[in-house]
Protein backbone atom coordinates (compact mmCIF):
# COMPACT_ATOMS: atom_id res chain seq x y z
CA UNK A 1 0.00 0.00 0.00
CA UNK A 2 1.55 3.36 -1.10
CA UNK A 3 1.14 6.09 1.61
CA UNK A 4 1.22 9.71 0.51
CA UNK A 5 1.17 13.04 2.51
CA UNK A 6 -1.05 15.95 1.92
CA UNK A 7 2.41 17.96 0.65
CA UNK A 8 1.49 19.76 -2.39
CA UNK A 9 -2.47 18.83 -2.62
CA UNK A 10 -4.10 21.55 -3.71
CA UNK A 11 -7.97 22.88 -3.39
CA UNK A 12 -9.64 24.51 -6.85
CA UNK A 13 -12.38 26.42 -7.01
CA UNK A 14 -14.65 27.46 -9.75
CA UNK A 15 -18.14 29.11 -9.61
CA UNK A 16 -18.93 27.63 -13.04
CA UNK A 17 -21.19 24.64 -13.31
CA UNK A 18 -19.93 21.33 -14.95
CA UNK A 19 -22.02 20.36 -18.04
CA UNK A 20 -22.96 17.26 -16.51
CA UNK A 21 -22.30 15.51 -12.76
CA UNK A 22 -19.35 13.16 -14.43
CA UNK A 23 -15.84 13.16 -14.19
CA UNK A 24 -15.48 14.51 -17.83
CA UNK A 25 -17.79 17.76 -17.12
CA UNK A 26 -15.59 18.68 -14.19
CA UNK A 27 -12.53 17.82 -16.00
CA UNK A 28 -13.58 20.46 -18.66
CA UNK A 29 -13.62 23.02 -16.01
CA UNK A 30 -10.86 25.53 -15.28
CA UNK A 31 -10.48 25.50 -11.37
CA UNK A 32 -8.77 28.10 -9.52
CA UNK A 33 -6.18 27.16 -7.04
CA UNK A 34 -7.25 28.51 -3.62
CA UNK A 35 -3.64 29.93 -2.07
CA UNK A 36 -1.79 29.56 0.83
CA UNK A 37 -4.05 26.85 2.15
CA UNK A 38 -2.37 24.66 5.34
CA UNK A 39 -5.69 22.15 5.98
CA UNK A 40 -8.22 20.98 4.48
CA UNK A 41 -10.35 18.67 6.64
CA UNK A 42 -11.74 15.28 5.85
CA UNK A 43 -15.35 15.03 3.93
CA UNK A 44 -17.33 12.34 2.95
CA UNK A 45 -20.68 10.66 3.27
CA UNK A 46 -22.30 9.84 6.68
CA UNK A 47 -25.43 8.44 7.06
CA UNK A 48 -27.85 9.36 9.79
CA UNK A 49 -28.98 6.27 12.32
CA UNK A 50 -32.99 5.36 11.91
CA UNK A 51 -33.98 3.17 14.92
CA UNK A 52 -37.29 0.54 15.29
CA UNK A 53 -37.75 -0.76 18.82
CA UNK A 54 -40.38 -3.62 18.20
CA UNK A 55 -41.91 -4.67 21.36
CA UNK A 56 -42.01 -8.59 20.39
CA UNK A 57 -38.67 -8.60 20.01
CA UNK A 58 -37.22 -5.95 22.40
CA UNK A 59 -34.30 -5.43 20.14
CA UNK A 60 -32.80 -2.37 18.23
CA UNK A 61 -33.47 -2.30 14.36
CA UNK A 62 -31.09 -0.58 12.59
CA UNK A 63 -31.07 1.54 9.10
CA UNK A 64 -29.58 4.17 7.16
CA UNK A 65 -31.93 6.85 7.19
CA UNK A 66 -30.73 10.16 5.31
CA UNK A 67 -26.65 10.71 4.45
CA UNK A 68 -25.12 14.12 4.55
CA UNK A 69 -21.64 14.82 2.82
CA UNK A 70 -20.08 16.59 5.35
CA UNK A 71 -18.43 19.47 5.27
CA UNK A 72 -14.96 21.34 4.36
CA UNK A 73 -12.90 23.78 6.79
CA UNK A 74 -10.29 24.67 4.86
CA UNK A 75 -7.53 26.75 7.14
CA UNK A 76 -5.08 29.40 5.41
CA UNK A 77 -3.08 32.26 5.48
CA UNK A 78 -4.85 35.39 4.36
CA UNK A 79 -3.80 36.47 0.75
CA UNK A 80 -6.28 39.26 -0.50
CA UNK A 81 -4.27 39.05 -3.94
CA UNK A 82 -5.00 35.48 -4.23
CA UNK A 83 -7.87 34.86 -6.89
CA UNK A 84 -8.68 31.72 -5.01
CA UNK A 85 -9.19 33.17 -2.20
CA UNK A 86 -11.65 35.74 -3.64
CA UNK A 87 -13.50 33.79 -5.53
CA UNK A 88 -14.26 31.99 -2.25
CA UNK A 89 -15.10 35.72 -0.94
CA UNK A 90 -17.45 36.14 -3.81
CA UNK A 91 -19.16 33.01 -3.00
CA UNK A 92 -19.92 33.68 0.21
CA UNK A 93 -21.91 36.71 -1.20
CA UNK A 94 -24.29 34.06 -3.18
CA UNK A 95 -26.51 31.63 -2.91
CA UNK A 96 -25.42 29.54 -5.92
CA UNK A 97 -23.13 26.56 -5.39
CA UNK A 98 -19.09 26.32 -6.24
CA UNK A 99 -17.60 23.54 -7.98
CA UNK A 100 -14.46 22.56 -6.10
CA UNK A 101 -11.14 20.15 -6.90
CA UNK A 102 -8.91 18.53 -4.33
CA UNK A 103 -6.21 17.33 -6.38
CA UNK A 104 -3.54 15.05 -4.16
CA UNK A 105 -0.10 14.41 -4.27
CA UNK A 106 -0.51 11.29 -6.32
CA UNK A 107 -2.57 12.68 -8.87
CA UNK A 108 -6.16 11.73 -7.55
CA UNK A 109 -8.92 14.23 -7.98
CA UNK A 110 -11.68 14.63 -5.85
CA UNK A 111 -14.91 16.70 -7.05
CA UNK A 112 -17.48 18.10 -4.98
CA UNK A 113 -20.05 20.54 -4.63
CA UNK A 114 -20.93 23.14 -2.01
CA UNK A 115 -21.72 26.11 -0.45
CA UNK A 116 -19.23 28.78 0.83
CA UNK A 117 -20.97 29.59 4.58
CA UNK A 118 -18.00 31.41 5.91
CA UNK A 119 -14.39 33.35 5.49
CA UNK A 120 -13.36 35.21 8.73
CA UNK A 121 -10.04 36.38 9.00
CA UNK A 122 -8.30 36.12 12.14
CA UNK A 123 -6.08 38.69 12.94
CA UNK A 124 -3.59 36.71 15.93
CA UNK A 125 -0.67 38.20 18.02
CA UNK A 126 2.66 39.56 17.08
CA UNK A 127 4.51 36.09 16.13
CA UNK A 128 1.66 35.13 13.92
CA UNK A 129 0.47 34.81 10.73
CA UNK A 130 -3.02 36.54 9.39
CA UNK A 131 -5.02 33.75 8.94
CA UNK A 132 -8.65 33.09 7.38
CA UNK A 133 -10.94 29.89 8.63
CA UNK A 134 -13.49 29.14 5.91
CA UNK A 135 -16.76 26.32 5.97
CA UNK A 136 -17.94 25.17 2.46
CA UNK A 137 -20.84 22.72 3.43
CA UNK A 138 -21.05 19.90 0.77
CA UNK A 139 -23.81 19.47 -1.27
CA UNK A 140 -25.76 16.11 -1.33
CA UNK A 141 -24.53 15.26 -5.30
CA UNK A 142 -21.85 12.27 -5.71
CA UNK A 143 -18.59 12.88 -4.53
CA UNK A 144 -16.76 11.85 -7.38
CA UNK A 145 -13.25 10.42 -7.49
CA UNK A 146 -10.70 10.46 -9.95
CA UNK A 147 -7.81 8.17 -9.71
CA UNK A 148 -4.67 9.15 -10.57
Amino acid sequence: MAHQTASGVTLGISAVAPAAHDIASFDALTFINVGEITNIGEFGKEWSLVTHNPLSTRGTEKGKGSFNNGSLSPGLALDPGDAGQTAMETALESDDPVYLSITLQDGTIFYLVGLVMSFKPNIGGVDDVVTASTTIELKPDQILKKAA
